[in-house]
């Protein structure tokens, strides 16, 4: 997959679509992404617009051996499954579509890029990118702060950012609220899988080696 790597704001010409076309639009979408941090069922969250509608929903399974988590429409439709590979040594998530967890029905993977650093640096490969030779999307930042940029490939090319957004409502009531913008004819729904896989490697890791390395501090 080539990508423009002139200008880091060029928008993108033809839509990227991974999940569906119908997640890809002709402008900028800003969507909400508010965590509940006090919840006995961790991992779940919302996505809404910025008129406070609801565009995703995340659900979490954890008493199976494995992570896993979807993501529905605002409906409650599986749009995507998202199911962390057993003995990965690098965190390796893998997207299927709908409630499939089949490995025809795979649409892409991604791994931390190595295992130990002091960025978040996450690794995205397509289903038909069977070697990871060179990766599809890339995700750097820092996942603490919510600051992560998403990146066309190895391109200087953005695709999506996410900021943190305080307030305090998500103070009193125990919500990680944060925003992502999405850019131009980039499936929207995508960017979300990726944010709930930074929450998935991220949860893994804060109950584990208890370092930073900015993936690991998050809220839990």
């Amino acid at each position: 997959m080539a990508y423009p790597s002139s200008s880091s704001s060029q928008p993108l010409a033809n839509p990227v679509s991974i999940i569906s076309s119908h997640f890809c639009a002709p402008y900028p979408i800003d969507l909400a992404i508010i965590r509940k941090v006090l919840t006995i069922s961790d991992g779940n969250f919302v996505v809404t617009d910025i008129n406070g509608n609801i565009v995703f929903k995340v659900k979490g399974a954890f008493l199976s051996v494995h992570d896993r988590r979807v993501l529905l429409d605002g409906a409650g439709n599986p749009i995507v499954t998202l199911k962390q590979k057993l003995m990965s040594a690098h965190d390796r998530w893998q997207v299927f579509k709908g409630d499939s967890t089949d490995s025809s029905d795979l649409l892409f993977s991604a791994k931390r890029s190595s295992m130990f650093q002091l960025k978040t640096k996450l690794d995205v490969f397509l289903a038909n990118s069977t070697k990871e030779e060179v990766c599809d999307f890339k995700v750097k930042g820092s996942w603490l702060e919510r600051s992560c940029v998403v990146y066309a490939g190895e391109s200087s090319t953005i695709v999506a950012q996410m900021h943190k957004k305080h307030t305090v409502e998500s103070i009193l009531i125990g919500k990680d609220k944060f925003m992502v913008t999405v850019y131009p004819n980039i499936d929207y729904a995508f960017v979300v899988a990726l944010i709930v896989i930074l929450d998935g490697i991220n949860k893994e890791n804060s109950s584990g080696s208890g370092g930073d390395l900015d993936f690991l501090g998050g809220i839990n």
